[in-house]
């Protein structure tokens, strides 16, 4: 479910008109409703509450969408954070996090990152290697501090999602083979500043099928019992995230938060460790859009094109994992036609739709690109020297910028010339 509705004609985000946005901030910009955000990590908190010993932690995973305002608003409500670099772990706290409820995950933590987690006294680490171990144990022993971590485990599965974001298969770069466990263990626990007392799991993003998941959670629980068997303080278990979200109105709808909870709890009954949950998409997917402006439209050799003033630069995923998003007109009208949706980038990869059967829509149209509040803005970038575009935010009948245009000077000023030149 979200909050973008057609109301007299016109899309809405909640209560506020796109149309009234656009005029206000210009095109291309990302609108985000809060309701959304707000009921899909409810509805998810509210699915895994009572799961495993004690109050579960549902860490947001940062890098499906690090606006503060977005976190800001899941801080609220009792979020943690799932982080997988230092700037995401700064911007949690920013937004007011607490450090006792953010994870640090990732496969390439530095040393500065480490002891910036440590500084701020992060909940755990969730280690990926060998390597890292040591890396951590001598960071941990600059600061004199005990140091709880989880190690990532890779389990080897197939998690049946896109390639490009599978993480739990055998040649994934993630976690620590399931095998090499125990021995991971025990290297942590000779670190005098180390304390191994979980372990944690991420097979994938977009999952629709649980059966893996279950494996993966299943397979962790039988590694804490032995963990616990040789001795160690067995606290938590990391069981990941991953839900998928509905991009297309065709296809089947992914497993429900309840489904996903009545999954956990049967694979969990009667574990004694705390649990902890890293939703990302599936909190934040569905409560955003990209809005667009159609510069023009043209005809090709076979193709009707719809040329758009957003661009692979701002939404990335079609051109890089050929992804759907739903392509609506902000007024819609009863017309329709198969047309190719472009951007105004020098690439052929900038396209968003190929001979879709779309709303028809002419120049000076406005344009939503649905499902774009996970992995939308945080992936954009500056290519063709094209600003990054602005954020914002709705709640109710108020709006605010949320993250602001920057504009050609001020990247501009980011550069030096060479002092010879």
């Amino acid at each position: 479910m979200d909050h973008f509705e057609i109301r007299d004609g016109v899309m809405h985000a909640e209560d506020i008109s796109l149309e009234a946005l656009a005029a206000k901030v210009g095109t291309p910009f990302y609108c985000y409703s809060a309701a959304t955000i707000e009921r899909h990590y409810t509805v998810f908190a509210a699915a895994v509450a009572g799961l495993g010993q004690g109050t579960p932690l549902v860490a947001f995973a940062v890098k499906a969408n690090p606006n503060l305002s977005v976190l800001a608003t899941l801080a609220r409500l009792g979020a943690g954070a799932d982080v997988v670099s230092g700037g995401e772990l700064a911007r949690a706290l920013a937004a007011g996090i607490p450090a006792d409820r953010i994870v640090f995950s990732g496969v390439g933590k530095q040393n500065h990152e480490l002891a910036a987690g440590i500084e701020a006294g992060i909940l755990q680490f969730n280690v990926e290697s060998e390597a890292e171990i040591d890396m951590l144990g001598k960071v941990a022993a600059h600061y004199a501090r005990p140091v709880e971590i989880s190690i990532r485990i890779n389990p080897a599965v197939d998690p049946k999602t896109h390639g490009k974001i599978s993480t739990g298969g055998a040649d994934a770069k993630f976690g620590i083979p399931w095998d090499r466990v125990p021995a991971a263990f025990a290297q942590a626990a000779a670190h005098e500043w180390l304390r191994p007392i979980g372990l944690a799991a991420h097979i994938g993003s977009q999952l629709f099928d649980l059966g893996p998941v279950e494996d993966t959670i299943r397979r962790l629980g039988e590694l804490a019992r032995a963990m616990t068997a040789a001795g160690h303080n067995i606290k938590r278990i990391d069981c990941g995230g991953g839900l998928g979200v509905p991009y297309r109105a065709d296809q089947p709808l992914p497993p429900s938060p309840a489904a996903y909870a009545a999954m956990v709890a049967r694979v969990t009954a009667g574990w004694p460790w705390r649990l902890m949950f890293e939703p990302g998409r599936m909190i934040v997917g569905n409560a955003g859009v990209l809005v667009s402006s159609v510069i023009l439209t043209k005809e090709g050799a076979s193709k009707h094109f719809v040329v758009v003033d957003a661009a692979m630069n701002d939404l990335l995923r079609p051109s890089l994992y050929n992804a759907w998003h739903d392509f609506r007109a902000v007024r819609p009208r009863a017309e329709r036609c198969v047309a190719t949706i472009v951007g105004p980038i020098c690439e052929t990869g900038d396209t968003f739709a190929d001979d879709r059967d779309v709303e028809a829509v002419g120049s000076g149209d406005l344009v939503a690109f649905m499902t774009a509040g996970a992995y939308g803005a945080t992936m954009a970038s500056t290519y063709n020297s094209r600003p990054l575009v602005p954020e914002v935010m709705v709640k109710g009948a108020q709006w605010s910028v949320v993250s602001e245009r920057n504009q050609p000077a001020a990247m501009l000023a980011l550069d030096a010339l060479a002092p010879w030149l």
